[in-house]
């Protein structure tokens, strides 16, 4: 059985181009980006910009890209980054903080979506007595190993008022801040609005190929745009991947609703067996397997022999994630064959 026979429920970031963005990619006007000149990728930039409240953003190759250019951009060289543990920006980027960025990181206790604003104030080092000085906090809008968690509105006002106290930067690591927006209605300008940088993913459930953006001001994503051809990152005629973008952004987001709607219907189907990590908000379903007979590897295993495929984050850990290539009816089978997992 091939990948492309099984109910691929992995990643969201395993779609492929519909026929109207395959379209809009052929027909696309690009040049040379590297020199400022590809006109489908102004336009994108400038779009993800207006639609967060920003001066400007920068077209990035990947998302881990995106953030660790935010990331230099708020914290010089030896100074100091506080995020959560579980944090894509310190889990599943290599080290690319340290290594690229020269930054010390500092975590809180894994908590996924709920954050305690006062544990994190209580962390930050001021400069002086040779400590490292903290200069910036960042979150993850959703949480990724939070089961897609959504921090609440209220939560990233208090970390805008602590980051504010303090002088530091708030950046917003917003791989799927779409369906944020879209489980809570909270205005993309109004996220925005909280930080000073943010990085935005258009392959993450936008079902776009390839590609993020750095969020901020003018000046920001000015010196983002050096980083970025540092890092390896300057791109050519890439207005032909800019425009998935541009087709995603306008067709693509409020259909996720859709996603977390099926997503509701896996966490019910696996829920009587005891695995659901948590409350299921977004298109991610968490799976803890500590209590159940099967580890997270024979658990993959078991479902792919039942046609599923799952996501492995951990010994006893697994993930589900709807997206826009599943349909109703896979979603259907997918709950029976996973069903079937679950009680073997």
């Amino acid at each position: 059985m091939t990948v492309t026979d099984l109910i691929d429920l992995r990643s969201d970031t395993v779609t492929r181009p519909t026929a109207g963005m395959r379209e809009a990619m052929a027909t696309a006007e690009v040049g040379d980006d590297v020199y400022g000149e590809d006109p489908t990728v102004a336009a994108l930039e400038a779009e993800v910009a207006e639609l967060f409240g920003h001066e400007a953003a920068l077209f990035a190759p990947t998302g881990s890209m995106a953030n660790q250019i935010a990331l230099q951009l708020v914290v010089p060289v030896g100074d100091e980054l506080l995020c959560d543990a579980d944090a894509h920006v310190v889990t599943y980027e290599v080290g690319a903080a340290a290594a690229y960025g020269g930054i010390s990181s500092r975590t809180w206790p894994a908590v996924g979506a709920e954050i305690d604003p006062d544990l994190v104030a209580a962390m930050i080092r001021p400069d002086g007595y040779f400590a490292v000085p903290t200069r910036a906090i960042a979150v993850e809008q959703t949480h990724n190993r939070g089961g897609g968690g959504v921090i609440p509105l209220p939560t990233l006002r208090r970390l805008r008022e602590v980051a504010d106290e303090h002088g530091l930067a708030l950046h917003c690591d917003g791989a799927r801040i779409w369906h944020a927006h879209v489980a809570d209605g909270v205005p993309l300008r109004e996220y925005g609005r909280l930080f000073d940088t943010l990085s935005v993913c258009l392959s993450k459930g936008l079902g776009a190929p390839v590609g993020s953006l750095v969020i901020g001001s003018a000046e920001k994503i000015a010196r983002a745009r050096f980083l970025r051809k540092r890092m390896g990152g300057g791109m050519r005629q890439v207005g032909v991947l800019a425009a998935a973008g541009r087709y995603a952004l306008a067709h693509h987001v409020q259909r996720l609703a859709e996603d977390h709607a099926r997503a509701a219907r896996l966490a019910e189907a696996v829920a009587p067996f005891g695995v659901l990590a948590n409350p299921v908000r977004t298109n991610i379903v968490p799976l803890d397997l500590t209590k159940h007979p099967l580890d997270a590897r024979q658990f993959a295993a078991a479902a792919r022999a039942e046609g599923v495929l799952v996501s492995v984050l951990g010994p006893r850990t697994a993930r589900l994630v709807t997206h826009l290539d599943l349909t109703d009816d896979a979603v259907t089978r997918a709950t029976e064959s996973l069903t079937r997992t679950l009680r073997a």
